[in-house]
């Protein structure tokens, strides 16, 4: 979904940062224990149930941990073996999948989108002009999200108490029953499809296909099911082929039927009001469930890859992923915050005016970021469980990310894993 940007959690803390202690020093695991303490700390009064984080250099994975709860009906803790929904982070996965695809010769970033559909999407107001795999994964593709798109996206996992979850606000989305929940090909069909049944004009901005960035989660949904005509399989059975798993996510999926679902985090509309379980039928476009510790396999290894060290791609696919892929003409309210991730775009991953990438991204009950910085060679993680206060969790999420900055420091010059 729509990605929110400023958001941060605490609670509890539970001890278990499993790097590789063995290779360091009593200093390195004397420093973890002190950063596990001090945001354990601010947990006990913090405005969120429930948080994880990771933290990298383009080495190793340095800190992951959870700290809070998970479920406050159980009272679980909230773990770095925690799962949950990364929302819109989910769409770094879809650039992943799109140059591996194109390394296979199954696809190129540059072929038009109807090459590989089973049914044609063009812009009405520019029917001549191509839209392509590039622009999807730059949000450049004047495809946008309507109102059909954000009402029906979202599908309860169960009845139970079923009137009133369908009544919760979530707007702009909103939750829709289990019935009701389809394929991605039929959903993105007959929303896209002309004589599709959500079929709409206004799925289309009167922009040139190219020319200029509009945030678009149906359009990287889009980008998914073009990569699954292309390559022949599923987009969940493909990424975990070649992302997932070769990165030992093992704990990750595109399914509550692909996670250990005991250890899945409720989310909540406040510290009391958990949500009731959802999915997106747009699942590629924020559907990954993952815990701390794998995403901190996750952001080791794009880490990796920005400084040529990566294994999941060439290092020439690493190169495009990472580059910049619009000038100042893509844009019309361009965000110039440092660390906003709509300055500039990658194949999927968003740039900051300085030059740091990552991505964010919101659900209901939920708030997740990787953030990079470049200079530094520090790659972050963080995700939260619990809705944004707006009165107390800017403060919350200043103190925990300047306790991740600053232990960094300390922890990257104890590291001992070299290439």
């Amino acid at each position: 979904m729509r990605h929110l940007f400023i958001l941060i959690v605490v609670s509890f803390a539970v001890i278990s940062c499993n790097t590789t202690k063995n290779l360091h020093s009593e200093e390195f695991g004397q420093t973890q224990q002190e950063l596990t303490e001090k945001l354990a700390q601010i947990s006990k009064t913090a405005s969120f149930n429930g948080f994880g984080v990771a933290l990298v250099n383009d080495n190793e994975v340095l800190y992951q941990n959870g700290f809070g709860v998970s479920n406050i009906k159980t009272s679980a803790r909230y773990t770095e073996n925690t799962v949950q929904n990364i929302a819109s982070v989910s769409k770094t996965v879809i650039g992943l999948a799109m140059l591996k695809a194109q390394e296979l010769g199954k696809l190129n970033l540059d072929d038009p989108v109807n090459k590989y559909l089973p049914f044609n999407v063009f812009n009405p107001e520019y029917p001549e002009v191509p839209i392509t795999i590039r622009h999807l994964v730059t949000h450049t593709s004047s495809i946008v999200d309507t109102e059909a798109y954000l009402t029906r996206n979202v599908v309860l996992r169960d009845t139970i108490n079923l009137v009133h979850n369908l009544s919760i606000d979530i707007s702009p989305t909103k939750f829709n029953p289990p019935s009701t929940k389809t394929s991605l090909e039929g959903f993105l069909k007959n929303l896209l499809g002309t004589g599709g049944e959500w079929y709409s004009k206004e799925a289309f901005s009167e922009r040139k296909p190219g020319s200029i960035y509009e945030y678009s989660n149906v359009g990287a949904s889009l980008a998914a099911l073009v990569l699954e005509k292309a390559v022949g399989t599923t987009y969940d059975a493909f990424t975990t082929q070649h992302i997932l798993s070769p990165l030992k996510m093992n704990s990750s999926g595109w399914s509550f039927e692909a996670i250990d679902f005991s250890n899945y985090s409720p989310t909540y509309q406040d510290k009391q009001t958990p949500y009731p379980y959802y999915s997106l039928i747009g699942y590629p476009d924020g559907g990954l469930l993952t815990t701390s510790s794998d995403m901190g396999k996750y952001i080791l290894e794009l880490m990796k890859g920005y400084y040529g060290k990566g294994t999941l791609l060439s290092e020439q696919s690493y190169k495009e992923y990472f580059t910049p892929q619009l000038t100042a003409e893509n844009f019309i309210n361009r965000s110039a915050s440092e660390y906003s991730d709509e300055y500039n775009m990658g194949i999927t991953m968003g740039f900051g005016s300085t030059g740091n990438f990552g991505h964010t991204g919101g659900d209901p009950g939920m708030f997740s970021v990787i953030w990079f910085h470049k200079d530094e060679k520090m790659g972050r993680y963080f995700i939260v469980n619990t809705d944004w206060d707006s009165n107390l969790s800017g403060k919350d999420q200043k103190a925990i990310y300047d306790l991740l900055d600053e232990y960094y420091i300390k922890l990257d010059s104890l590291s001992k894993v070299t290439e």
